[in-house]
C-alpha cells in the first residue's frame, strides 16, 4: 500500500458527459474553422466542395474520433500512459503528441493575445481606414522584412503585455482542474462563442453585397469534383479540425466516466464541428461580399484566409461596413474564445502527461509545464520577428509532425498490435452507434492511404524549394530540426523511468475500471520479457 506520502493523486473526471462534449467541441472549434475552412471550400469548388468534405468527415474524421475515444477511454491515461497501456513499446507514440502540444501552445497563445488586442482596436478603428495591411505587419507587430529573418530580442510591448494575461487566464483555468477549471471554462465559453458567432452572421447577411459573397461560397463548381487535390484538401481539413491525433481527445477521453456512450457523444462532437465550421463560412463570405462591392471588385479580389484573413480583410471590413466596431468585436471576440478553449485542451494533454509520469498534484504540474512554456512564448513571439517564426514551426508541425504521428498510430495500432478488434469491443459495450468491420477497414485502410499520401505531398512540396523563401538555416531550425528533434526527445521521455507515485505504477482505479468492465490482460501487453511492461504500464 503507498504510504501517505506517496499517494498516487486521484485521477480527475468530467462532471457529466455534456461537460466532456462541450469541451471537445470547444477544442475541435478554433482559429481554423473561422479563418481557413472558408477559403478551403471555396477553393475546393464551393457548393460542390460539401461532397468531399461530408465524405471526409465520415470516412476518416468520425472513424478517426472514436479511435482517439476507444484508446482513451479503455486505458485510462493521458496520450503517454494510454499507448503505454496498449503497449509498452508503443508508448513514445504518446509523448511525440504530447510534444506537438508543447510547440502549438507556444504559439497559440500569441495568436489569441493579438485577437485580443484586435477587439480593442476594433472598438476605436485604430488601425485607420485604407491602413489596414501596413497597421498589422507594420505597427502592430513591427515585423522585419523576409530578408532580414531571424531571431531577434527586440521586445513588442503591444504583443508580449496581452500574451502575458493571455497566459496568466490560462494558467488559472488549468489549475483548477479538470472539472472545475476545463469544464467550467467550456461550459462559459462555448455557448457565448455560439451566440457571438451567430449574432455575426446575422449581422453580415444584412451588409451590402452579402448575397454575392454567399454565391461565390456556395455555387457549385462540378469540375472541381475531378480534381484529387480538392478531396486531399477536404481529407487535410477534416484531419486537422477535429483534434485527432494530438492527444486532446485520447486525453479528454480517459476523464469520462465507465458507462459512456463514446460513439454518440462522437457524433455530437463531429457533427457540431461541422456545423460551426459550416455557418462560419456562411459569415465570412457574406463580409467579404460586401469587402468586394465597397472595393468595386469580385469575390475572388478580396477572399483569403488564416492570418490574413482575419487581421487584415476583417479589419477593412470594420472600417467601410457601418456598425463595423459591432462586427470586429463581434468576430475578433469569437476568435478569443475559440482559442482559449482550443489552448486549454492542448495544454491539458502536456500537464495530463507530466501528472501521470511522475505523479504530482495538479497545480504543481500545472506551474511546472505552464510557466517555461509561457517564457518561451514570449521569448518567441513578443518580438519583431513573430510572423516569420510562427508561420514556419506552425507549417513544419501541422505536416510532418500531426500527419506522421496519425500515420504511424494507426499503422502500429491496426497492423503491428492488431488491437482494432479490442476497440471495437470496446466501443460497442455502452455505445448507441455500433462500429465493426467497415469501421475497422476505414481505420486501418482508408486512413494510413490517405495519411501517406497527404504526407508525401507535402514532403515533396517542401523539398521541391523553401518554404516561403526562408533562408536554409532558419528552415532548418524552425522547420526540419523541429520536426527531428519531437521525434528524438520522444524516444527519450520514454526511456525516463515512471516514478513510484505515477498512475503507471499504482492505479487503484484502473484495476477496478478492468475488473467492472471483465477486461483479461492482452498477451501482448501482459508478458514483453525484453520491456518488462505489464497490462499497467509499469516496469521502466
Amino acid at each position: 500500500m503507498p504510504t501517505a506520502t506517496t499517494q498516487t493523486p486521484r485521477r480527475e473526471a468530467f462532471g457529466s458527459r455534456n461537460v466532456f462534449i462541450l469541451s471537445a467541441i470547444g477544442s475541435a472549434v478554433g482559429l481554423g474553422n473561422i479563418w481557413r475552412f472558408p477559403y478551403v471550400a471555396y477553393e475546393g469548388g464551393g457548393g460542390a466542395f460539401l461532397i468531399p468534405y461530408l465524405c471526409a468527415l465520415l470516412t476518416a474524421g468520425i472513424p478517426l474520433l472514436f479511435f482517439d475515444y476507444a484508446i482513451g477511454h479503455r486505458f485510462r491515461g493521458s496520450a503517454p500512459l494510454a499507448f503505454r497501456r496498449l503497449h509498452r513499446a508503443a508508448e513514445p507514440l504518446g509523448w511525440w503528441q504530447v510534444l506537438i502540444c508543447v510547440v502549438i501552445a507556444v504559439y497559440y497563445a500569441v495568436i489569441i493575445a493579438w485577437a485580443a488586442m484586435y477587439t480593442w482596436f476594433s472598438a476605436q478603428l485604430t488601425w485607420g481606414p485604407g491602413n489596414e495591411d501596413a497597421f498589422f505587419a507594420g505597427d502592430f507587430l513591427r515585423s522585419e522584412s523576409v530578408a532580414d529573418v531571424g531571431v531577434s530580442t527586440q521586445f513588442v510591448p503591444q504583443v508580449g503585455l496581452p500574451l502575458v494575461v493571455v497566459w496568466l487566464v490560462v494558467i488559472v483555468i488549468m489549475a483548477l482542474g479538470v472539472k472545475r477549471g476545463i469544464g467550467r471554462a467550456n461550459m462559459i465559453l462555448m455557448p457565448l462563442l455560439t451566440v457571438m458567432f451567430a449574432i455575426l452572421v446575422v449581422q453580415s447577411l444584412f451588409l451590402p453585397g452579402a448575397m454575392d459573397g454567399l454565391d461565390a461560397f456556395f455555387a457549385p463548381n462540378w469540375e472541381a469534383l475531378a480534381d484529387p487535390g480538392v478531396w486531399a484538401s477536404a481529407y487535410g481539413h477534416i484531419f486537422f479540425s477535429l483534434s485527432v491525433a494530438f492527444g486532446i481527445m485520447v486525453t479528454y477521453s480517459s476523464y469520462l466516466k465507465r458507462k459512456t456512450d463514446l460513439t454518440g457523444s462522437g457524433l455530437v462532437v463531429a457533427f457540431a464541428n461541422s456545423g460551426f465550421e459550416i455557418l462560419a463560412g456562411i459569415g465570412v463570405f457574406a463580409a467579404l461580399g460586401f469587402m468586394a462591392q465597397a472595393q468595386g471588385t469580385d469575390v475572388a479580389g478580396v477572399a483569403t484566409s488564416g492570418i490574413g484573413l482575419a487581421f487584415v480583410a476583417f479589419p477593412t471590413i470594420v472600417s467601410q461596413a457601418t456598425g463595423g466596431s459591432i462586427i470586429g468585436v463581434l468576430f475578433f471576440g469569437a476568435l478569443v474564445f475559440a482559442g482559449v478553449t482550443s489552448l486549454i485542451s492542448i495544454l491539458e494533454v502536456i500537464v495530463a502527461a507530466l501528472q501521470d509520469k511522475l505523479g504530482w498534484a495538479r497545480v504543481r504540474t500545472t506551474l511546472t509545464v505552464a510557466i517555461p512554456l509561457a517564457l518561451v512564448s514570449m521569448a518567441l513571439f513578443s518580438t519583431t520577428t513573430a510572423l516569420t517564426v510562427l508561420d514556419t514551426v506552425d507549417a513544419f508541425v501541422n505536416s510532418f509532425g500531426i500527419m506522421a504521428v496519425a500515420l504511424i498510430a494507426v499503422i502500429v495500432v491496426a497492423w503491428l498490435l492488431h488491437k482494432l478488434p479490442a476497440l471495437v469491443e470496446h466501443l460497442n459495450r455502452r455505445s448507441s452507434f455500433r462500429v465493426g468491420t467497415v469501421w475497422k477497414l476505414l481505420v486501418g485502410v482508408l486512413a494510413p492511404i490517405v495519411l501517406g499520401y497527404l504526407f508525401i505531398s507535402e514532403l515533396i512540396a517542401k523539398i521541391s524549394e523553401p518554404y516561403s523563401g526562408y533562408p536554409v538555416w532558419f528552415l532548418a531550425v524552425f522547420g526540419w530540426g523541429m520536426v527531428v528533434a519531437l521525434v528524438v526527445l520522444a524516444l527519450l521521455l520514454s526511456a525516463v523511468p515512471w516514478s513510484r507515485r505515477s498512475h503507471a505504477k499504482d492505479d487503484p482505479e484502473y484495476d477496478r475500471f478492468l475488473a467492472q468492465e471483465e477486461y483479461a490482460p492482452d498477451a501482448e501487453t501482459s508478458a514483453i520479457p525484453t520491456l518488462g511492461a505489464t497490462t499497467k504500464g509499469a516496469g521502466a
